[in-house]
């Protein structure tokens, strides 16, 4: 009996080294092939992902894009509305053509307010179209009732006071002597008694 401990103590360790590793490689191969089988669905998984973030990225993109194209078409659509506003304020007949031969004139400073470049530098707005109406009177509406089709009773009376030589009359005019002659106009194209 005591040999058939001593076999059953040397079998033993033995066997518990064998059933210890059998158990260990079975885990093992359990776990490979539970990976192996689940590791396409991961992948899988990750890939989808992997595009929806890719087309939210793409829409957030577009979005951004278009806001910004928004914004620009709102501030082109403000500054022409303030431009032709400050246009029609000077008494400008033809605001569209106005508007379009000083349009490239007037940008946005960094600060966001308006500024005219021209040739003497940045000037406001407001001081830019003034200068532009006072050296293109042909932009204002006409100021003498007449013409060549105005027959001899609708003419303005001559004479009278009037020291205004035609001749005159030019582009580049100091502003006393374009003020002398713009009164004798209004002076001379209002019927008399008013």
């Amino acid at each position: 009996m005591d040999e058939l401990k001593n076999e059953q103590a040397e079998v033993s360790p033995a066997a518990a080294v064998d059933i210890a590793a059998v158990v260990r490689q079975a885990i093992e191969e359990f776990t490979n092939r539970d990976q192996a089988k689940n590791e396409p669905a991961y992948r899988t998984e990750l890939q989808e992902e992997r595009q929806r973030r890719e087309q939210l990225e793409r829409r957030l993109d577009e979005l951004v894009e278009e806001n910004k194209r928004s914004k620009e078409i709102a501030e082109e659509a403000q500054t022409s509305s303030a431009i032709r506003a400050e246009l029609q304020r000077l008494g400008v007949a033809k605001v569209d053509l106005a508007f379009r031969a000083i349009r490239g004139d007037i940008v946005r400073a960094e600060d966001g307010r308006l500024v005219a470049r021209g040739e003497s530098g940045e000037m406001g707005v407001k001081d830019y179209l003034a200068s532009f109406v006072n050296e293109n009177p042909e932009f204002l509406p006409a100021r003498i009732s007449g013409g060549s089709g105005v027959t001899a009773g609708q003419k303005a009376p001559g004479g009278g006071g009037g020291n205004v030589d035609l001749d005159r009359i030019k582009p580049g005019m100091s502003r006393e002597e374009m003020d002398r002659v713009r009164q004798e106009i209004i002076r001379l194209s209002h019927p008399r008694g008013m």
